[in-house]
């Protein structure tokens, strides 16, 4: 669910480049990532995330593989939030990414508000 902090992070990753294309995942990709079921459909967090000002480019995104997406639609910058810094995860995919000549960046991460925690209080879910 979009929330205040994913407008934090979409708004500073624009402040660092020229054309902001931003993934957005598939409901399918939620389901197997997340083990739940997506709130918003996939069609309307599309819309939402193309509306934004800071926003460029909305894709679908069905991969969690950020060299395959790469792939896809070739980038120099990536953005994710600084609470995935360090997870071996995200290690592997900077290396990676350096390798095709594309740059992480780690971005302020946004305390106190989560999607789990909105979930948690809108439908009560754990």
């Amino acid at each position: 669910m979009f929330h205040i902090g994913h407008l934090n992070l979409l708004e500073n990753a624009r402040a660092r480049c020229d054309y902001l294309i931003v993934g957005v995942n598939s409901d399918e990709l939620v389901e197997i990532y997340k083990q739940r079921k997506a709130v918003v459909p996939f069609n309307e967090r599309i819309r939402i995330v193309e509306a934004l000002r800071a926003v460029d480019e909305a894709i679908r995104i069905d991969t969690l593989d950020k060299e395959r997406l790469w792939h896809i639609k070739p980038f120099d910058l990536l953005f994710i939030g600084d609470d995935w810094k360090g997870q071996e995860r995200w290690n592997e995919t900077e290396r990676v990414m350096l390798s095709h000549g594309v740059k992480t960046i780690y971005l302020p991460y946004t305390t106190g508000t989560t999607s789990t925690i909105l979930r948690e209080k809108l439908i009560g879910e754990d």
